[in-house]
């Protein structure tokens, strides 16, 4: 049994994790760590790891950056894995994150849905085949509250493609600026706002009188804590490294 230290138990998100462990066969909460301390969790919550007695296999952060220093320096100290949901970070915290992976088991991942991934991996497959004569589109959508634009998610898939083309392509987010034909080395990024879109991201392949696409809905932002505690059972025992979802996917196909 993968025993696990929630981070951020008092949060939505936190919550969710909590919930998809219960469900998860050979997983459970040892115990959690929120600012706020106290909860109905039938384990207990301690307000920073240093009130904790008790060692975890593995640590599932899904809070805020600000626990970051906290949460790594307890990761290290004790030799415990940990799965990082958290986003938003500093370029001096992510390069934190990767010195912590030299000491210990780190899983660190823009976007812990499963079928996220998945979709990044087939788009690279179809980028491998039709990329260098297919025009290549990513559309993502979500609620009106997002923020950020494009979304980080959809920055995920442009990457992932661009690692399997020859020419580095160039990201384009806005058209209307520039009254020119489209090149062929472009990946257009396009964002949609509204409502309560959870998220959803298509891939366009638009070639010669055919279309391909890829495409994945986010139904619920329980996806993201089904994949953390699926990445906390892979993580669990794996030697100091910088671990993803492809490493993921990997073993189960």
């Amino acid at each position: 049994m993968t025993k696990i230290a929630i981070v951020g138990c008092n949060g939505k998100m936190g919550a969710f994790v909590a919930r998809a462990v219960k469900e998860h066969p050979s997983c459970e909460t040892l115990f959690g760590v929120d600012a706020f301390g106290e909860s109905s969790y039938d384990f207990p919550v301690y307000k920073a790891f240093d009130e904790a007695v008790e060692k975890p296999d593995v640590i599932v952060d899904f809070s805020n950056p600000a626990a970051l220093d906290g949460m790594l320096g307890y990761a290290v100290k004790n030799s415990v894995p940990c799965v990082i949901c958290t986003t938003g970070y500093s370029t001096e915290q992510v390069a934190q994150i990767k010195a912590a992976a030299e000491k210990t088991a780190v899983f660190y991942s823009g976007n812990m849905s499963l079928g996220i991934n998945l979709l990044i991996e087939l788009s690279k497959q179809a980028a491998k085949v039709l990329g260098s004569s297919f025009d290549i589109e990513i559309v993502e959508k979500h609620h009106n509250l997002k923020v950020d634009a494009p979304s980080g998610t959809a920055l995920m898939i442009a990457d992932g493609i661009s690692e399997t083309l020859e020419q580095e392509p160039q990201y384009v987010y806005d058209r209307h600026a520039a009254r020119k034909k489209r090149s062929k080395n472009e990946i257009g990024i396009h964002s949609v706002r509204g409502g309560t879109i959870v998220g959803e991201h298509e891939v366009i392949f638009a070639g010669h009188d055919e279309v391909v696409t890829i495409s994945h809905q986010a139904q619920s932002k329980e996806v993201f804590a089904v994949g953390a505690v699926n990445a906390a059972a892979f993580l669990a025992g794996q030697t100091a490294g910088m671990y993803s979802m492809s490493d993921l996917l990997a073993e189960k196909f």
